[in-house]
């Protein structure tokens, strides 16, 4: 199981470490018009899954915004945000931010993708900062659980796997 910090200090992550290889497990978020999204609805194409804790802090505008800004490049990879805030607050902060590259989706609800990818940090309800990638079959092609949840992603790693997940 990964281990992180938020701010120093340990959590506790829920749910089971995702590797690479692993078919990714399913689940079900919200998105900004509160319909359900499973894995089954992004399947087809490749898609980089950027996982923040919340979008109103300055790391995750940061991650957001980078995703955003390469997805243009990425070909047919489809790009997503996922966090626990709720929906109302997603699209308000992507109308705010002129993010349109990137889709978000909500954990809010049953914490579902949280622990099918083990990022539910059990001591605040909210979702460990992490990058997956997947292929257009669903596979998990790359992945990083960042170990201090303030810290940034491997924006190039991520790219770089997002681009050769394309077939």
């Amino acid at each position: 199981m990964a281990e992180i910090t938020f701010k120093g200090n340990p959590v506790t992550l829920i749910g089971e470490e995702v590797k690479v290889g692993d078919q990714a497990p399913d689940f079900t978020v919200l998105s900004n018009s509160l319909e359900e999204v499973t894995l089954s609805q992004i399947k087809g194409k490749a898609a980089v899954l950027s996982v923040v804790p919340s979008l109103d802090t300055g790391v995750c505008d940061a991650q957001t915004r980078k995703f955003n800004e390469e997805a243009v490049n990425l070909g047919p990879v489809n790009v997503y945000t996922i966090s626990a805030d709720l929906p109302f607050a997603q699209k308000r902060w992507c109308g705010a931010n002129g993010i349109e590259n990137v889709e978000t989706l909500s954990d809010h609800r049953e914490m579902s993708f949280g622990e099918a990818f083990g990022v539910y940090i059990k001591e605040l309800r909210l979702l460990a900062r992490a990058v997956f990638v997947l292929d257009e079959n669903g596979k998990v092609v790359y992945t990083e659980y960042v170990s201090e949840a303030t810290n940034h992603p491997d924006y190039e790693k991520a790219i770089e796997a997002a681009k050769s997940a394309v077939k």
